[in-house]
């Protein structure tokens, strides 16, 4: 079960996830970026880390161009989060549809020209939605953040495979995940 309390308390870092997954641009790498999103005690620090150190060895050009070579031209490493599951399956437009309902559920009218499965989107509604106190937040969230992490561990395997500093940040984004979920209390037997 999600922790809605501490997913909201996370807010920042997927504003900053979002960031960090659209088009790369100067002001996407300004240190003021980093340190107003994470501490050392939050979970993806680590991970967040050593992608901004990675990121900070090349230049802006070749940030753009990895962006693009990684997520526009490689089919394992899209950022569409249903894609490499269902391709163009029927299941996916179900998918889509109902990812689409749940942003205007909570007050994010989408543009036409994205797909709700769009990782950065999906962030930036983490970031931007307000659900405290919303009973329909329990099941819509749960709902968001399973295709989220089903989506990211597929992106991370291939972006481990080609070696890139995303898997780092990928990597970050499924430590955040993980810190958001509530643990059950063991039964008494």
């Amino acid at each position: 079960m999600i922790d809605l309390q501490k997913l909201y308390n996370e807010k920042h870092a997927f504003g900053f996830f979002a960031h960090q997954l659209t088009y790369p641009e100067k002001l996407s790498f300004h240190p003021s970026v980093l340190e107003e999103s994470f501490d050392s005690s939050h979970p993806a620090y680590e991970d967040v880390e050593t992608y901004w150190g990675r990121m900070h060895e090349l230049s802006m050009d070749d940030i753009q161009e990895m962006y693009t070579y990684t997520f526009d031209f490689q089919k394992d490493s899209t950022l569409f989060m249903t894609f490499v599951k269902y391709e163009d399956a029927k299941e996916r437009g179900q998918m889509l549809a109902k990812l689409k309902v749940l942003y205007e559920m909570f007050g994010l009218n989408m543009p036409d020209s994205e797909l709700s499965d769009f990782l950065p989107l999906m962030c930036e509604f983490i970031y931007a939605a307000e659900w405290v106190g919303d009973p329909r937040a329990e099941q819509s969230f749960s709902m968001l953040l399973a295709v989220m992490e089903d989506g990211t561990y597929n992106l991370m395997k291939a972006l481990e495979k080609y070696n890139s500093p995303y898997f780092h940040l990928i990597k970050g984004i499924r430590e955040t995940f993980k810190s958001c979920i509530r643990q059950e209390e063991p039964a008494n037997d």
